[in-house]
């Protein structure tokens, strides 16, 4: 497949571009720093220097076309709730809508398990601009016409892969720690197995082979 990953420089994403890289991929990374490029590069994926934020339709749909398909790793990081909503909300569904104009159906969108208007904080609380940016993307993704998979992970560590999940269901309680390498793991599977589109995959670390509940769609 020829895969374009925006986020390109996060720790999933590289984590990632080396898994698809060595299995055959084609991997193209999204940055918005050229100084991330060698990084990228050293990571088996082909940087693109193009700032998401920024980005519009008329810049978005030409650096899209010819792909198979798209992963949104992308996040602003926190911080400043003006550029969360720009980036994690905003830039995520210009892309979506981007995708679709370009003739990409295959969308993998990284969010997190808890991200539902079940879990929502209140508006004072300094986690409620992610929390709502992401459960407003993955809406409007799942609304949309592309061939859909969100990927809900727990709190991201640092842990080697293991290749084994814990799925995830509402209502979601306790610690639920999901090592980045298994999120890398878990969107190539997604990318590989028609049985995830149209399926929100809620995960953690656990005991399940990731490759087996993904080929049964999460069932």
């Amino acid at each position: 497949m020829n895969i374009v990953v925006i986020g390109g420089h996060g720790k999933v994403a590289l984590l990632l571009a080396r898994e698809l890289s060595g299995r055959g991929d084609a991997v193209t990374s999204v940055i918005r720093n050229p100084d991330h490029a060698a990084e990228v590069s050293a990571a088996g994926a082909t940087p693109l220097v193009l700032d998401i934020e920024q980005a519009h339709g008329p810049e978005l749909e030409p650096a899209l076309e010819g792909f198979d398909a798209v992963v949104f790793s992308a996040g602003a990081g926190g911080g400043d709730a003006d550029r969360t909503y720009a980036v994690d909300r905003d830039a995520a569904i210009r892309i979506m809508n981007a995708s679709m104009a370009a003739g990409v159906r295959r969308f993998v969108m990284v969010s997190f398990a808890t991200a539902d208007t079940q879990y929502l904080t209140n508006l004072d609380d300094p986690f409620y601009p992610y929390q709502a940016a992401k459960i407003a993307a993955d809406e409007h993704l799942r609304k949309s016409a592309l061939d859909w998979t969100v990927l809900g992970p727990g709190r991201l560590t640092q842990e080697p892969a293991t290749g084994m999940v814990t799925p995830l269901e509402h209502p979601i309680t306790g610690d639920i720690p999901t090592s980045r390498a298994n999120v890398a793991l878990a969107i190539a599977e997604a990318l590989s197995q028609p049985a995830t589109i149209g399926q929100t995959l809620n995960f953690c670390d656990g005991e399940v082979p990731l490759a087996e509940w993904m080929a049964r769609g999460g069932r």
